[in-house]
């Protein structure tokens, strides 16, 4: 499940822009992180698929999420104009931002290509 972050907990967990003018990621896991709101029908499209991409990738990438609404001031400082804005961070690199509401193949090609984790193998699962 995404984890939602506050600013406090952005600059903890992400970044913390206050403190460093150059990029300096604070986590040890490649990560996504979700710039959504409540009202953004294309927000509520990409959401299962960070919910089931946060299931097979628990372990090896963290998931989050930032309502734009709620967190102004943190969308601002990453000049996000447009939801859904979905920074993808590897660990020792520059983060990338993607817009709009991604399909599932899209996600798995930037986890592999960007945050450097290769797809997971799929299960089967009975119900």
């Amino acid at each position: 499940m995404p984890e939602e972050l506050t600013k406090q907990t952005f600059q903890e967990k992400i970044f913390n822009y206050e403190q460093n003018k150059e990029w300096k990621y604070e986590g040890n896991l490649p990560a996504i992180v979700d710039f959504w709101a409540e009202w953004c029908a294309p927000c509520h499209m990409v959401a299962p698929v960070l919910e089931e991409l946060s299931k097979e990738y628990e372990g090896k990438i963290n998931i989050y999420k930032v309502n734009t609404e709620h967190e102004q001031e943190l969308a601002a400082s990453f000049g996000i104009q447009s939801i859904p804005s979905l920074l993808f961070i590897p660990v020792d690199e520059q983060p990338q931002m993607a817009a709009g509401a991604l399909p599932k193949d899209t996600f798995v090609k930037m986890i592999d290509e960007v945050l450097k984790v290769a797809p997971v193998e799929k299960k089967t699962v009975k119900s």
